[in-house]
């Protein structure tokens, strides 16, 4: 009976190494996050630059420990742009997200810094289509929510930037992502 208890003690005390268990959680239905995908290429004029939600499925903050996690369910992030949406949001689930594969994108922090004047710089890894990169994320508090911007290269991820018209319309390589991050009360 004390080997199961140990046992089972030492396998919660795992499992809860896999999910830090700090600080609020992150209010999912008032966060947003926003990947801006531009066009580049000699007919990129033809081509039109998009937006895409990524609404966080779970996270929390910690002030004192000045720590910050979050997820994506990779299926849940929508194009928003009107035209070729239908054509566009298939394309980014099946062959650039790989959603199926590849269903949690998740960021952690591992250093905070605070940047002066409300500022923070955030320092972490990004994993996303099954490799971890760490990432530099320009932060600054305003009345209780978090708001920033970073820019990601897809390559560094292992995805190849999608293209069009043999190579004269592509997607640009670095997205620019922006977030509003609100903590739960």
């Amino acid at each position: 009976m004390t080997r199961l208890l140990a046992g089972s003690l030492m396998m919660l005390l795992t499992l809860a190494d896999v999910r830090p268990i700090y600080g609020q959680s992150i209010d999912t239905a008032r966060s947003t996050i926003t990947v801006h995908v531009g066009k580049t290429g000699l007919f990129s004029a033809a081509g039109h630059e998009h937006s895409v939600s990524a609404p966080i499925s779970n996270g929390a903050i910690s002030i004192g420990e000045r720590r910050v996690w979050f997820e994506i369910e990779s299926a849940r992030m929508t194009v928003l742009d009107e035209k070729d949406r239908d054509a566009i949001q298939s394309t980014m689930q099946n062959k650039v997200l790989e959603s199926s594969t590849f269903p949690v994108i998740r960021f952690e922090s591992s250093s905070v810094q605070n940047a002066g004047g409300g500022k923070l710089t955030v320092v972490g890894n990004l994993t996303l289509h099954g490799r971890t990169k760490s990432i530099v994320v320009s932060v600054r508090e305003e009345g209780g929510e978090y708001l920033g911007e970073t820019q990601v290269k897809q390559t560094d991820f292992g995805i190849e930037p999608v293209s069009a018209a043999g190579g004269t319309i592509k997607i640009k390589n670095e997205l620019k992502v922006e977030f509003k991050i609100y903590m739960k009360h």
